[in-house]
Formats: structure tokens, sequence, C-alpha cells
């Protein structure tokens, strides 16, 4: 039997607790609903983490045990712990672990930390979104039309402080004219990151069926090079008969 992924969703769970909007757009949490349709996925099985659980939700026995961290966070950045992220970047660095930042995790210090970057962009008032699928050969783009329309959702705009992306697979442009770096790949050390925008807290992203297979090739692309998977496609890797 294959190994399962396993994914730790770490969200920072304090909207959904202090705003009815999102809370009923989201009663699970956002963590919830994501773990909601990764758990279709026969191949992964989903741990849920969150900043006022004990150890802010990453003891080591989770932590080490996790092959791909999905992060999303927002009001309470500064609350992570330095020693927390250091933990965090290690095991991207040397143990290939995967990380996949969601939305405004972009200001996330474990994002900053791993990419080193500011996270720094401009932003505004929630809007039509066209998403453009910049690399249709790329593993997180597979299934994926070549343009996603999202109703509402908060404007990201460039100039956006990162390194040039690895591979930029997806970019966005924004009813008011804006465009935005949207779906961004690096590598560091062992391990693979994607941040992806979508996904603010009173936007129903997560429900989008597209936004959500996204993810899920994204975790699939991040798992550890010595995990089994081929680091290209995702698929199962068969030794040669040698």
């Amino acid at each position: 039997m294959s190994k399962k992924i396993n994914v730790t969703i770490w969200n920072e769970f304090r909207h959904e607790k202090t705003d009815e909007n999102v809370k009923n757009l989201y009663p699970n949490g956002i963590h919830g609903k994501i773990a909601e349709f990764l758990s279709e996925c026969d191949d992964i099985n989903v741990t849920l983490a969150a900043l006022d659980d004990p150890y802010q939700g990453l003891p080591d026995e989770v932590l080490n045990n996790t092959d791909v961290l999905m992060w999303w966070g927002h009001m309470a950045h500064h609350e992570v712990d330095d020693a927390l992220v250091e933990r965090i970047r290690s095991r991207v660095y040397n143990k290939g672990m995967g990380f996949i930042a969601l939305h405004s995790a972009h200001y996330s210090k474990p994002f900053q930390r791993i990419v080193g970057t500011s996270g720094n962009l401009s932003w505004g008032d929630d809007q039509k979104e066209i998403m453009w699928n910049l690399m249709p050969s790329h593993p997180i783009a597979a299934g994926i039309p070549d343009h996603i329309v999202l109703d509402v959702e908060e404007l990201y705009a460039e100039p956006f402080a990162i390194p040039q992306p690895d591979e930029l697979v997806f970019t966005s442009w924004f009813e008011h004219g804006f465009i935005f770096r949207s779906g961004c790949c690096y590598r560091r050390g062992a391990g693979k990151i994607f941040y992806f925008q979508p996904g603010h807290e009173s936007c129903p992203s997560y429900h989008n069926p597209v936004i959500q297979q996204i993810i899920k090739n994204a975790v699939h692309w991040a798992v550890p090079n010595d995990f089994g998977y081929n680091v290209d496609f995702g698929c199962p890797w068969i030794p040669a008969i040698v």
C-alpha cells in the first residue's frame, strides 16, 4: 500500500470566532473547509492546527510527522513564536517538508523566513478576479482551465515584494485593472513552497471546486522528494528493474 501524505492545515482561526459573516461562510473554520475537500483524496491524511491550540498547534510530534504544511494567517502573524518558525524552516530546508502559503500568509513569519521576503504588496476592496493559468503543463495546473473567474475576492496587487518565483503558475487580473502574481513556486533547501493568493476570509473561494483542485494538486506537488513520488508529476515512483 502506498504511503499516505500527512498534511497539516494551520489556521490562525480568529476571524471565524469573532466575525459572524466569516463564521457563516466557514462554520468549521477555513482549515475545516480545506480539510473537507482534501479528505476526498484517498492518499491524504489531514491534521488540523490553530494558533490558540497548545504549542500553537505544532508540537514536535505533529510537525515532525508532517509531509506538507499549509498555512493561513492574517491578523496575528506577530503572535507566532519565532522558535516555531525556525523549526518549520528547518523541516522545509533539511527534511523537504512542503509548505503552502495561502492568501494573507504572504505576511506570515514562516513564509518570510523560508522564502526570504517581506511579502509586502498592495491591496484593496473585494472585486472580480480572473486568474490565468500560465503553465498548463505544471503539476499544480493539471486539469485546470486556462482561466478561473472569481466573482469576488480581495484585491492583491503588484508590486509584490517576493523573490522571482522559480515557476509562476498563475497570475491574476482584477476588475479595477490591477495585476498580481497569484500562484508562485519556490524551492528552498530540500523543500518545495507554493504561494496561492485566493482565500480572503469573507470570500467563498475555498468553496470553488477549481480552487479546491489547485490546492489538491499543490499538496501532491509539494511532498518531499523521498516520499516515493516523482518530482514532476506526483505519481507513485516505480524503481527501475536492473
